[in-house]
């Protein structure tokens, strides 16, 4: 079980980004763009490939330990670009590769495939087993195609797969959501993603909010009794959102909330890379890749960030706050080469709000509740 502690400090994570979907869900804030026109799999491989290739580089050649493939919807690329891709030396040695994928059948091919291909877990995107909620939200599967898929999945020989769910959607009600966490739970994932929608900026809900969304505390009521049935049957809330039965927590999500570093490569991919001059301070470089894909396959360079002083404890507590059990302070001096002291009276303050624990990075169940006001905290600390 690695549990908040993670993989080795060493180890690097690869996000690969798989930028087309079938269609924009309107929540999604993420860079997908509906498919128009034949898949670009050969270009777009070959780009990936001279991508990994040069990122690798940058980053000293360190072995990488964990790779998600995301998106869009990574699963429309044929097991055969998959196996490609994940033969490529420098991520031959991966531990965990994750898929996303979509329960409908024109959106994937065979998970055995897949599998066979180097994924060994697959991230489905169930969202709802409501009909009308799926209707909502944009999704173009049914029930019945999650059923299907995570039958599917198993058939596969998966032995580790997560469903991702939503909760607080439009005209909600606390039983429903529970209702869609047990038909998920019947399933037998070892891992469930649930989490609430939100609407964010740029998105179709923000242009056009959906009607019915719950208000705070009827989300935070659904919120509490969703995590106390998860509990019930022996899933772990590890994250803010993310819940495990032991050894199945996400090793690449648990490498970005301890503020480790990967690589990103595809169209929007992000990458985070860490250096240390000779006084022991970090030098954080934040990585990102053109938007587009059609810029991407014409220049593949990364546009580059440092992430620098107050930004960097901010950065760091923005990740490491959401996990349940927090990190031990010496990471926060691994990761950024800042002391506590940098940010004590923002930390002895929290602690005396009883906001926060007094023997690690980690928030009590009040600050859980208050996660993006205590984080806030952290941007601009007292001196």
């Amino acid at each position: 079980m690695i549990g908040a502690e993670g993989p080795p400090a060493e180890a690097l994570g690869l996000y690969v980004h798989f930028p087309w979907c079938v269609r924009k869900c309107p929540y999604c804030d993420f860079n997908s763009h509906p498919l128009r026109g034949a898949l670009q799999e050969p270009e777009y491989l070959d780009v990936l490939l001279d991508d990994l290739a040069q990122e690798a580089e940058r980053h000293g050649n360190r072995a990488i330990a964990s790779v998600f493939l995301g998106g869009g919807t990574p699963s429309l690329f044929s097991p055969e670009a998959m196996r490609a891709l994940l033969s490529a030396p420098a991520v031959a040695g991966a531990g965990e590769v994750t898929m996303e994928a979509n329960p409908g059948a024109v959106e994937h091919q065979s998970f055995r495939a897949y599998r066979e291909g180097g994924v060994n877990r697959i991230s489905l995107g169930a969202q709802s087993f409501d009909p009308a909620q799926l209707q909502t939200l944009g999704r173009i599967h049914s029930p019945e195609d999650t059923d299907a898929a995570l039958a599917e999945v198993r058939g596969a020989g998966f032995t580790s797969f997560n469903i991702d769910l939503m909760h607080g959607l439009p005209g909600q009600t606390e039983a429903e959501a529970l209702a869609d966490l047990e038909r998920a739970i019947r399933h037998e994932p070892p891992h469930i993603s649930w989490y609430q929608l939100t609407i964010e900026p740029k998105t179709e809900f923000a242009r056009r909010p959906p009607a019915g969304l719950p208000d705070s505390d009827a989300a935070a009521d659904m919120e509490a009794a969703g995590v106390a049935l998860l509990e019930r049957h022996g899933y772990r809330r590890y994250e803010v959102s993310a819940f495990a039965r032991p050894g199945h927590e996400c090793r690449h999500n648990v490498n970005y909330w301890r503020f480790g570093d990967y690589l990103g490569i595809g169209a929007g991919a992000h990458g985070k890379h860490t250096s240390f001059g000779g006084d022991g301070k970090a030098a954080v470089l934040r990585t990102a890749k053109p938007l587009q894909p059609r810029l991407y396959l014409a220049d593949h360079s990364a546009a580059t960030t440092p992430v620098k002083g107050e930004e960097l404890a901010f950065e760091f507590m923005l990740n490491a706050l959401r996990l349940t059990e927090g990190v031990e302070w010496d990471l926060f001096t691994a990761r950024t080469g800042l002391s506590r002291t940098a940010i004590e009276p923002t930390v002895s303050e929290l602690i005396a709000w009883g906001l926060m624990r007094d023997d690690r990075i980690a928030l009590t169940a009040e600050g859980r509740a208050q996660l993006d006001a205590v984080v806030s905290r952290f941007l601009k600390p007292r001196r």
